[in-house]
């Protein structure tokens, strides 16, 4: 409730300052440094397919957004909060997103603290040693992209030295993703979950040291806490987040016409580095191949093949109930195609796994009908062959959706 009234406070606070500045009078001199600005969205999407006791909406929502920077003494400051009412759940909902000042400190060194959108690695959604929080239930339900990278409660510090640039980020309390929980996508993770949340206790911890090396952008990643999604249950069947150690690499740079990006990551499962406890996920190896060209005429098109391989394999195979291979292949492709002056985007997203024998596919289109209205239609449409599978078991949840959006 303290969340919702926070949230509802700074959206008006928005509309006063917004009605104030279309009708021409002059801010408060406090107010100066100040930028507004946000939207109104209706938005609204329907399955094809639903259980007996599931609605056919998937999303149906009201939505508003206000994002207010200000810049004060050297001090950069960002409030950007949601309020939406949601037809699925049939509730108000409210959603920070970010609260964070910046600052520098000394000539080499830059400080954010506060509630931020944190993302970093070669892949086109795909994650190898990116561990901050995603929100896969708001994307495979059709809300705009910007909302699959959830929000960290980190303090984030980025070293500049001429050897290497260095991004430390502390999470003094574990952020974990946002998954299907049962709410929108059958099926989800209903099951009661053990979710570490001790301050201080439960942290994370998170390093990339980068650098150029000719064309090139070369980077190194670490990463210490725990799986971001229920990867190990209690011995009375409550899900948990297991402890995890993450190491990495990556590489992304000019190749002939085009960009290639070279990404690997060792995920270390630290409560079963022998692969033989059957509560928590083995250990993983992760990798990824990717190339992006501009094909003119404002036309780009990616590639990228994904790899995932267990560790222990023969020891997992041995667990009741075990169904993952010990590699599973993905392809995924993703084009977008600009027309009209800009106006109208298309744009195409594609995961194909040979191994999982499943697939998602993603279209989107955007039409600008001018520079506050923008029309959105698209759909998530998941295939398969098995119901074990990571697209084969969202099957039944595939989508249609649209939305109008008005900016300020």
């Amino acid at each position: 409730m303290k969340g919702f009234c926070s949230i509802a406070g700074l959206i008006l606070l928005f509309l006063c300052l917004a009605v104030t500045a279309r009708a021409g009078q002059a801010l408060p001199a406090w107010l100066d440094p100040v930028e507004f600005h946000g939207y109104a969205e209706a938005r609204a999407g329907w399955r094809p397919e639903k259980g007996p006791e599931e609605t056919g909406w998937s999303p149906l929502e009201a939505r508003f957004q206000g994002d207010l920077s200000a810049m004060y003494d050297g001090f950069e400051l960002k409030l950007k909060g949601d309020i939406w009412a949601d037809g699925v759940t049939e509730t108000v909902e409210d959603d920070l997103r970010e609260a964070w000042v910046f600052t520098r400190v000394g000539e080499h060194t830059d400080l954010t603290v506060g509630r931020q959108i944190l993302t970093w690695g070669t892949g086109d959604l795909v994650f190898l040693n990116d561990l901050f929080p995603k929100d896969w239930q708001a994307f495979f339900i059709g809300r705009d992209g910007d909302y699959l990278k959830a929000p960290s409660d980190a303090v984030k510090v980025s070293i500049f030295t001429p050897l290497a640039g260095v991004d430390l980020v502390y999470t003094p309390r574990f952020d974990p993703d946002r998954y299907t929980d049962g709410t929108y996508i059958s099926p989800g993770n209903t099951n009661p979950s053990d979710t570490p949340d001790g301050w201080f206790k439960d942290d994370e911890i998170a390093l990339r040291l980068n650098r150029r090396v000719g064309t090139w952008e070369v980077a190194a990643y670490g990463y210490k806490g725990f799986w971001k999604q229920p990867s190990g249950t209690t011995p009375q069947g409550v899900a948990r987040f297991p402890a995890l150690e993450v190491y990495g690499a990556s590489a992304r740079g000019q190749f002939g016409p085009g960009i290639a990006n070279l990404e690997v990551a060792w995920y270390r499962s630290m409560e079963d580095l022998s692969g033989t406890d059957p509560l928590v996920n083995n250990s993983e190896r992760r990798y990824l191949l990717g190339y992006a060209r501009d094909m003119g005429r404002e036309l780009t098109i990616s590639f990228q093949y994904y790899v995932e391989e267990i560790l222990d394999h023969g020891a997992y195979g041995h667990a009741p109930g075990a169904t993952r291979d010990r590699f599973r292949h993905v392809l995924t492709c993703n084009m977008e195609q600009q027309l009209f002056n800009q106006t109208l985007s298309l744009g195409f997203s594609g995961y194909w796994s040979p191994t999982d024998e499943d697939a998602y596919l993603r279209p989107l289109a955007v039409y600008k009908v001018s520079d506050r209205v923008q029309v959105t239609t698209g759909a998530n449409v998941f295939l398969g062959c098995s119901n074990t599978t990571f697209f084969g078991q969202l099957e039944d949840n595939t989508n249609i959706y649209t939305s109008i959006r008005f900016a300020y």
